[in-house]
């Protein structure tokens, strides 16, 4: 009898080990967002599934802008894993591209990229770090004079006799005003405020893709951050521009290639937006759409372990389809969602795997764009990150 109910006490607590490992895994597989296209899809699979409330309204075709119903994700219809919240949608199409650009930017205000000393007759002071000022600020006016150039704040700060100055600063998104007091710097023979700042920058990347339900592209699939501060630049003017690519340094385990390009005068696209799943603006309809594809967008529960295809430049012919695999799809993580590796031996022989320039490039999967290229790993030049093509679209609605 004893032995019996110790058997009984082992099923147990295997049952139990079992659940938790099912819930761990369904938190981490399964997206805290389920979106549905219609009332009759609510199954998930054959051992988790929710039900779905069909009586829900819907206002609009776009994911993102309609509201949720909360709902609980079972196993086998009776063990609460967790909490979903369900949405309805349309079917989402937009023109993938592939094409490489050029991108030009403008910050909103100007950036600290950096603090230096000022020798003085009584030695080495920093103003700016004594006025609070930080790496990653952003300069947004100074005596209340708007400033968006580098030249400007060079300007105002050493034409002075070391009066004091107001800056107002833009801070991780809040507002706040130091004042700043330049120093006599002995070597110069004038006043200087111990600033480095940065008002443009400029790089390559790939247009994922093109919404005619609103006239904007999305590109790249991750922000621009400064190379110094590696702070999100505030876009006050941007411009992608048509480019032709003029060589590849190819990766390898122990560096990062890239893909070079000439600049061309023509643009294709005002850019507006920079964020964490990429950079967003209104594409020129005048500009040539050859090259591009229809597609329709995944939901990010589509998206799955398997083979899918990355459009993408390489070359001066243009976007070319190269074969690739995701490896792993993590749900929930809001720029990082899946591991794809590059599988097609032609591309690695062009750029030993993903190179700079290549992030944004649209990847396909079971006919549907599933996401955009946005890193490589480092030591392994043929794997890489991506983000959800439905987070993108987000930002183009």
């Amino acid at each position: 009898m004893r032995k019996f109910i110790r058997i009984l006490n082992g099923a147990a607590a295997f049952a139990v080990a079992v659940i938790f490992a099912f819930v761990a895994y369904a938190d981490f597989a399964y997206p805290d967002t389920f979106y549905v296209k219609n009332s009759s899809d609510n199954v998930i699979d054959d051992i988790y599934y929710l039900t779905y409330d069909s009586e829900q309204s819907v206002d609009s075709q776009s994911a993102q802008s309609v509201g949720g119903k909360n709902s609980t994700l079972a196993l086998f219809g009776i063990i609460p894993v967790k909490e979903e919240t369900v949405r309805r949608t349309g079917k989402n199409t937009v023109l993938v591209s592939g094409e490489s650009f050029g991108i030009k930017l403008y910050t909103n205000g100007v950036m600290v990229v950096g603090t230096k000393d000022v020798e003085t007759a009584s030695g080495a002071v920093n103003p700016a770090e004594d006025a609070g000022i930080e790496v990653g600020d952003v300069i947004i006016s100074i005596n209340g004079e708007k400033v968006y150039s580098s030249d400007r704040v060079a300007e105002i700060l050493n034409d002075n006799n070391g009066a004091a100055h107001k800056i107002k600063l833009n801070r991780g998104g809040s507002a706040r005003e130091v004042t700043l007091t330049p120093a006599y710097c002995v070597p110069e023979g004038c006043y200087k405020a111990g600033l480095w700042v940065r008002d443009s920058t400029a790089g390559i990347g790939t247009v994922t893709f093109y919404d005619p339900s609103s006239g904007r592209m999305a590109a790249l699939g991750h922000p621009i951050t400064d190379v110094d501060t590696g702070e999100l630049i505030p876009i006050l003017d941007g411009s992608a521009v048509e480019t032709t690519v003029t060589s590849v340094t190819p990766s390898t385990k122990s560096g990062t290639g890239s893909i070079s390009c000439e600049f061309s005068s023509r643009r294709i696209g005002v850019l507006d937006e920079n964020t964490r799943q990429g950079i967003y603006g209104a594409y020129n309809k005048k500009a040539d759409l050859g090259g591009t594809y229809e597609y329709e967008v995944a939901l990010p529960q589509e998206v799955e372990r398997g083979f899918c295809q990355v459009i993408t430049t390489v070359d001066e012919n243009g976007p070319a389809v190269y074969s690739a695999e995701i490896t792993r799809v993590y749900q929930n993580d809001d720029e990082k969602n899946f591991i794809i590796k590059i599988t097609d031996e032609k591309l690695i022989s062009k750029t030993g795997g993903i190179v700079q320039g290549m992030s944004g490039s649209p990847i396909i999967q079971n006919g549907k764009l599933i996401g955009a290229v946005t890193h490589v790993i480092v030591n392994d030049p043929l794997r890489g990150y991506g983000v959800f093509a439905s987070s993108m679209l987000s930002h183009t609605r």
